[in-house]
């Protein structure tokens, strides 16, 4: 009788193992995914980070004429896309100015805001940060890029609409 409920379980654990289930029955897989479910989410993540990164590379640094990208003020291991639910990502950006001391972080922000707001095809919610230890007023900066008011207000003037505008604009 011993041997026929140790074959019993082995076969029961057998059994559960392919439909992503423990052995006290609940689901091994976040939200009920299968184990390929499960593996697929990492890989459209990176693949909403290259997304974003795509269109973040070719901004334009706001007084010299390179991108962000040739500048390194932006890389692909500085986007991370999360998951939030069924049809929203957090988009987090951290980018690195050019010298700690940088004037034009806040616009180079604002430029990294407004391009993402306008062109992103997917519904998102966007943290942007300068990268830690590279400014000197690093949490004043990301309280600015990263507040509503401050960010509509800014976009208001025409002035720095303007050079955002330039700044943002897709090469040819």
């Amino acid at each position: 009788m011993e041997w026929v409920l140790g074959l019993l379980s082995w076969t029961l654990s057998r059994a559960r193992w392919p439909l992503g289930l423990s052995e006290q029955g609940a689901a091994r897989w976040p939200l009920g995914l299968s184990e390929q479910g499960a593996a697929r989410r990492p890989r459209i993540m990176e693949e909403k980070a290259l997304e974003v990164y795509d269109l973040i590379r070719t901004i334009r640094d706001p007084e010299k004429p390179n991108t962000l990208e040739e500048l390194e003020v932006v890389t692909e291991s500085c986007v991370k896309v999360q998951k939030i639910n069924e049809d929203d990502y957090l988009v987090i950006i951290r980018f690195t100015p050019t010298v700690p001391h940088c004037s034009l972080a806040t616009l180079i922000g604002l430029c990294l805001r407004v391009k993402l707001q306008r062109c992103l095809p997917f519904k998102h919610k966007l943290e942007i940060y300068i990268s830690e230890g590279t400014h000197s007023t690093e949490e004043d900066i990301n309280k600015q890029i990263n507040d509503k008011e401050r960010v509509a207000a800014a976009m208001e003037n025409p002035n720095l609409r303007e050079i955002v505008e330039q700044c943002v604009l897709e090469p040819d």
